[in-house]
C-alpha cells in the first residue's frame, strides 16, 4: 500500500473524528439549553401553582379588590398557555406585573400581613422568583455558549450544514418587569 493513501485515510478518519467530535459537543449544548428551558418551566409552573392560594388568602381580606384578582386570574391563564420561549417571556412579564399589584392590595390589609398562611406563601413565592432568576441566567448563560459554539468557525460549517439554529434569550420586556414582585412582611 502506497504511504500517500494512506496519509490520506488518516486525514479523512482524522476529519471524520473531528466532525464527530464538534457534532457531539452541539448536542451537549443544545441539551444544556432545553435543560435550562425546562427548569424555568418548572419554577414558572412552581409560581403558577403558588398564585391561587394567594390570591384565596388575599380575597379572605379583601373583598371588593375584584379588579386585581380578575387580573392575576387572568395573567395566570396566559403563563399556561405560553408554549414558545418568547411567550413565556411576555406572560411571565405580565404575571409579575399583577403580582406587584397583588402585594399592593396586600399591604393595605395588617391583619392579612399578619396571616400566617399568607406570610407562608410570600415566603414559597419569594423563594420561588429567586429560582427563576437563577433559572433564567442558568438558560441564558447556556443559550450564549450554545449560539457562539454555532457561529465560530469552523463549528459554524457543521453546525450550518448540521441545520444547528441558535436559540432565543430569556429577555424581561419592560423595566417594572425587570424587578421581582415586592414581598414585604
Amino acid at each position: 500500500m502506497d504511504i500517500s493513501i494512506i496519509i490520506i485515510i488518516a486525514v479523512v478518519a482524522l476529519l471524520l473524528i473531528y466532525i464527530i467530535a464538534i457534532y457531539n459537543g452541539l448536542i451537549t449544548l443544545r441539551n444544556r439549553v432545553e435543560n435550562g428551558f425546562a427548569q424555568i418551566d418548572t419554577q414558572l409552573q412552581r409560581r403558577y401553582d403558588l398564585i391561587p392560594n394567594l390570591v384565596e388568602t388575599v380575597k379572605g381580606y379583601a373583598t371588593h379588590e375584584s379588579d386585581v384578582f380578575e387580573k392575576v386570574t387572568a395573567a395566570r391563564a396566559n403563563m399556561g398557555n405560553a408554549k414558545t420561549v418568547n411567550e413565556k417571556a411576555q406572560a411571565d412579564n405580565a404575571l409579575t406585573g399583577t403580582l406587584k399589584s397583588l402585594f399592593a392590595v396586600a399591604e393595605a390589609y395588617p391583619a392579612l400581613q399578619a396571616s400566617a398562611n399568607f406570610r407562608e406563601l410570600q415566603v414559597e413565592l419569594t423563594n420561588t422568583e429567586n429560582k427563576i432568576s437563577f433559572a433564567r441566567q442558568f438558560y441564558n448563560d447556556t443559550v450564549k455558549r450554545f449560539n457562539t459554539g454555532i457561529q465560530k468557525f469552523p463549528r459554524n460549517i457543521i453546525a450550518g450544514m448540521l441545520n444547528f439554529k441558535a436559540f432565543e434569550y430569556y429577555q424581561v420586556e419592560s423595566s417594572e418587569a425587570r424587578v421581582a414582585p415586592k414581598v414585604s412582611f
